[in-house]
């Protein structure tokens, strides 16, 4: 068929190959470990569900503002401006159906053909596909793992310039777990208000962070009002099938993806925004219980890759995926993943699901038990010694 130039060029996300993959043995009776999908293994949390089946019992299934209901709007703008230590409106947020809408409808509001816009590699795919559809020009800047998955510096002083309309951040991030520190933050801030570009901070995993509360780019001087927070309830409230998540931007930028929404989607689920309004607003030791856990699984996943010849892994200080180095072991990411998936039973993904910088690395996600991790390490181990 002859397609617009948009979707020609739209992939698929690796995890959902792997996991088809994956489910596929599965079905002709292998047992697989899944360390592939980027979701809590833990249930919704009961005061969420309770809430959630109690809204649809009162009637809450109708239409809501494009927008969000506004006591939603209301408790997000007060959580996520005290969380980073500054001042949100209600008129700023946007609630989504997920949080990619606020990755997808500020970039369409904003990015124009032949614009610029630069993002992580390895990164989230969504980047690059919500840069193309946009007609905009994607341009990858590289992570340093050394400096724990930040971006290379030097390399964004070179690709910054005139033509750059948007920078997308992403801390904790997906694939890495890195998270962007301080001074880099402010790096790319003083070159946001000399050359005047957006910065798209996609900060999903913000809460799921195990060492200091991680920086926001909005919380720096002067960059509130060029900054736009993509969060969302899904990774924080294991939330993900409910769909439910938000945009922070200035006011004017709301207002065009407010619209953006209505001639989309229409509206988030009403029921679902009810649901999101009790995380919110109820009691919040779940969330601190659920980040032990993930820091408890993360601290054992580490130190079992590193114990395998090979294979060296960095602590990451957020989300709940691992990043390590494979390329000692002289194999493409995408022949390991396959592998390991075939001979082990442990569905991983390769570091090139996530653009050709992930070469020579997988990504593994922890929301697993404790046990199952267990097991896949070893059968990791067992396997990458046969090579």
């Amino acid at each position: 068929m002859d397609f617009a130039d948009r979707v020609i060029n739209l992939e698929a996300e690796g995890a959902y190959h792997m996991l088809s993959r994956a489910q596929a043995l599965e079905a002709q009776g292998h047992e697989i470990i899944h360390l592939e999908i980027g979701q809590p293994d833990f249930p919704t949390f009961e005061n969420i569900r309770q809430a959630g089946l109690k809204a649809i019992q009162d009637g809450f299934t109708r239409y809501t503002p494009s927008a969000g209901i506004p006591a939603l709007r209301a408790a997000i703008a007060e959580q996520a401006g005290r969380q980073r230590g500054i001042s949100i409106q209600p008129s700023q947020v946007v609630v989504g159906p997920g949080a990619k809408p606020a990755l997808f409808f500020p970039t369409l509001a904003l990015v124009r053909p032949g614009d610029e816009v630069l993002y992580p590699d390895p990164g989230f795919p969504t980047y690059e596909a919500m840069i193309r559809v946009a007609g905009g020009t994607p341009v990858p800047v590289p992570l340093v793992e050394e400096e724990d998955f930040t971006f290379d510096l030097a390399a964004f002083d070179r690709l910054v310039n005139e033509k750059t309309r948007m920078v997308v951040l992403n801390s904790p991030s997906n694939p890495t777990g890195g998270v962007m520190k301080r001074a880099a933050l402010e790096h790319i801030a003083v070159a946001s208000r000399k050359l005047g570009f957006w910065i798209l901070s996609d900060e999903i995993y913000t809460r799921l962070a195990y060492g200091d509360q991680i920086p926001s780019m909005a919380s720096l001087p002067g960059m509130a009002e060029r900054t736009i927070i993509c969060d969302g309830f899904s990774k924080t409230y294991a939330m993900t099938g409910w769909r439910l998540g938000f945009g922070i931007m200035p006011e004017s930028l709301a207002e065009r993806v407010d619209l953006l929404l209505t001639h989309s989607v229409g509206c988030t689920a009403s029921f679902t925004q009810v649901a999101g309004l009790e995380a919110l607003t109820g009691p919040q030791d779940q969330v601190k219980s659920a980040s032990a856990e993930y820091r408890h699984r993360r601290d054992l996943i580490v130190a079992g890759l590193n114990e395998i010849p090979g294979v060296r892994c960095r602590i990451p200080q957020g989300a709940f995926y691992v990043f390590p180095n494979v390329s000692a072991l002289s194999k493409t990411s995408t022949w390991l993943a396959d592998y390991l998936l075939d001979e082990a039973g442990v569905a991983v993904l390769p570091g090139t699901s996530f653009g050709i910088r992930g070469e020579g690395y997988l990504r593994i996600c922890f929301a697993n038990s404790i046990e199952n991790i267990q097991i896949a390490l070893d059968r990791m181990r067992k396997a990458f010694t046969r090579l």
